[in-house]
């Protein structure tokens, strides 16, 4: 998200534009899921820990060959750091994800029975498990209505006027207050989508935009002539 966007949010939406919105985003996406692979609950919360500040893209090559082997916490700790490494190499910050995911392992057998637990604080008490992992998982794996409030979200809050905030923290309360109940369950999705294929960084793309005149975003960007 720009500077400017960060200074200057968009004047906030109406409870009536946001519920057209998530309408519309159910219209056109369906099928809305994260674009992380994964076969349960614990290789989603790998994949999730090992998506910061890489991509989803990044992270699914890495994770072809690793979930081949590794399903559950006791596969991770026979394969070990060395051979952890090996797998996840290509994405960054891989030494410090690789030492993080043997702890979560070990962490897992010994309180939770191997079992990735259905609760905020105990995800977050797991190594390099923050709040936007958990959300991401207790949304993905169990359906609670959650908002893991990644740069995209963060981003579409201040810029649609959706919920503006000056913290991730701050824009997933403005959104778990003004997101019908009904689109809870999938919002996180479309708008992690939206904000990826859309609404991007530099130069949204708001003439190919479905909610281009729900957005309160002053500065929309025009076709060419």
């Amino acid at each position: 998200m720009s500077a400017k966007d960060q200074k200057k949010p968009s004047p906030a939406m109406t409870r009536k534009a946001i519920a057209e919105t998530f309408e519309r985003f159910a219209k056109t996406m369906p099928e809305a899921a994260t674009e992380l692979h994964f076969t349960n609950p614990y290789t989603l919360l790998v994949a999730v820990a090992l998506s910061a500040q890489a991509t989803d893209v990044g992270v699914n090559k890495a994770t072809k060959s690793l979930f081949e082997i590794v399903e559950t916490p006791a596969d991770m700790l026979k394969l070990g750091l060395d051979g952890l490494i090996g797998h996840i190499k290509t994405i960054g910050l891989f030494n410090s994800k690789a030492k993080n995911l043997i702890a979560m392992a070990e962490l897992l057998i010994r309180d939770h029975d191997g079992i990735v637990p259905e609760d905020r604080e105990a995800l977050e008490a797991l190594p390099g498990v923050g709040r936007k992992t958990a959300n991401v998982v207790l949304n993905e794996a169990f359906g609670h209505p959650t908002i893991a409030v990644d740069t995209h979200i963060f981003r579409l809050g201040n810029r649609t006027g959706m919920a503006p905030g000056k913290t991730p923290l701050e824009v997933e309360k403005g959104l778990l207050k003004k997101v019908p109940e009904s689109a809870m369950k999938d919002a996180h999705h479309w708008l992690i989508l939206h904000g990826r294929y859309c609404c991007v960084a530099r130069k949204p793309r708001c003439p190919d935009c479905i909610i281009s005149d729900l957005c309160r975003y002053k500065d929309k960007t025009e076709l060419p002539d």
